[in-house]
């Protein structure tokens, strides 16, 4: 039976972790790979982290099931971190997912079953694994226009005119913040204009917010997922705490159901189980848990949300750093748009063909599309990677 399978194809960021790894050339750059790393090139445990897994292990007397939905004071919690005072408690149901690639394929499921004929409108570009789930799920997707090559910014007009072609029972997937490639963002006017389109479609809003933190802070990160969630009568929520937690291995997310009509929180909230029965039955605990005790001790808030700020921070001047090395070199301000970006991904908006030079004569390793991740820089490896770009042409 084995024999009638088919190759599938290599994800294409797996395979250039591999070619980084067997480049034998000492200055080689990794801006592949989409996780933080600090200066030193790693990805360290955060400090509030180490001392909530420490005060579990010390505490913790069982490693039972907690749930179907998982630990009722993780969703608590992280429905306060994303969305506040914003929308009421009753008006979402929550479900702990493994990572928020869990939550998105848990997400895509939920609407499968509430309307077999939905149609998914994904901005182009956005995360591979997206359209990769929608694909094997064999769900159409439409693509909505969004990132400008040639600005850097968001085709905002485009972006507005695809969305009108929605349709009641149709999906609208966003990004919450530091958009996944491009680092492109709306501004809240915008968004409230995007929240005008959705009402006057009808269409389902499904927001994937993963870098909360990375971007404009804690708050400001959050603030068009609560624009959102507080304005559409029923939307959608997949939530990430490997990046602002630093717990990528943990594989620890959420989905959240918010439906304005608050007696459909049982409905809603009966299904997120039963998915998550059909799928692994009952989510990872060990990451829901270290976050839940983070967020609800004031002191490890504290020192989390500190450190959290100073990664934010280590990102941002890395991008300023990169622009002015740029302007400096061009004599243009044509890359200008790199500061302006937010999270740890950008778009340079060249080619495939300028992308495979800057790995072959630089030793640069960057996805393809020109997306790279600027947590992968450090202050010396700036310079290398602007004089690379300006000896490239691009």
């Amino acid at each position: 039976m084995f024999s009638n399978l088919k190759e599938q194809p290599a994800d294409k960021i797996l395979a250039l972790m591999q070619l980084f790894k067997d480049d034998p050339r000492p200055q080689k750059i990794d801006l592949g790979v989409g996780v933080y790393k600090n200066a030193e090139g790693i990805t360290p445990v955060m400090r509030a982290v180490k001392a909530a897994e420490k005060q579990l292990w010390e505490t913790q007397e069982t490693k039972s099931y907690v749930g179907l939905a998982g630990d009722p004071a993780f969703a608590d919690a992280m429905i306060s971190l994303v969305l506040g005072d914003m929308v009421a408690r009753e008006n979402v149901a929550a479900a702990a997912t493994p990572g928020g690639t869990g939550a998105c394929r848990q997400a895509f499921e939920m609407i499968r079953m509430a309307n077999p004929d939905a149609r998914v409108f994904v901005s182009n570009p956005t995360w591979p694994n997206h359209l990769s789930i929608l694909s094997f799920m064999k769900m159409p997707v439409v693509e909505y226009r969004y990132f400008d090559s040639n600005t850097g910014g968001v085709d905002f007009d485009g972006m507005l005119a695809d969305l009108a072609q929605a349709k009641p029972g149709d999906l609208v997937l966003l990004h919450g913040c530091c958009h996944n490639p491009t680092g492109a963002n709306l501004n809240l006017i915008q968004w409230q204009m995007v929240v005008d389109s959705l009402l006057k479609t009808g269409a389902t809003p499904m927001i994937d917010i993963a870098y909360q933190g990375f971007g404009d802070g804690l708050e400001d990160d959050a603030a068009a997922t609560r624009l959102v969630a507080s304005s559409v009568p029923e939307c959608l929520i997949a939530a990430s705490c490997s990046k602002n937690f630093g717990v990528y291995r943990e594989r620890t997310g959420i989905l959240m159901a918010v439906a304005q009509d608050s007696s459909l929180r049982g409905l809603t909230q009966g299904t997120l189980n039963y998915l998550n029965r059909q799928n692994y039955s009952f989510p990872p605990d060990h990451g829901a848990r270290v976050v839940t005790m983070i967020l609800q001790d004031p002191e490890l808030r504290a020192d989390w949300a500190a450190e959290l700020e100073q990664v934010r921070l280590s990102m941002l001047g890395l991008r300023e750093q990169l622009a002015g090395e740029l302007q400096r070199l061009s004599g243009s301000d044509r890359f200008a748009f790199l500061a302006q970006h937010r999270g740890m991904f950008s778009r340079l908006g060249t080619t495939s063909e300028m992308v495979d030079r800057l790995r072959e004569d630089h030793a640069i390793y960057m996805v393809g599309d020109s997306r790279l991740n600027i947590a992968g820089l450090n202050k010396d490896s700036v310079p290398v990677l602007a004089q690379a770009i300006i000896d490239c042409g691009i």
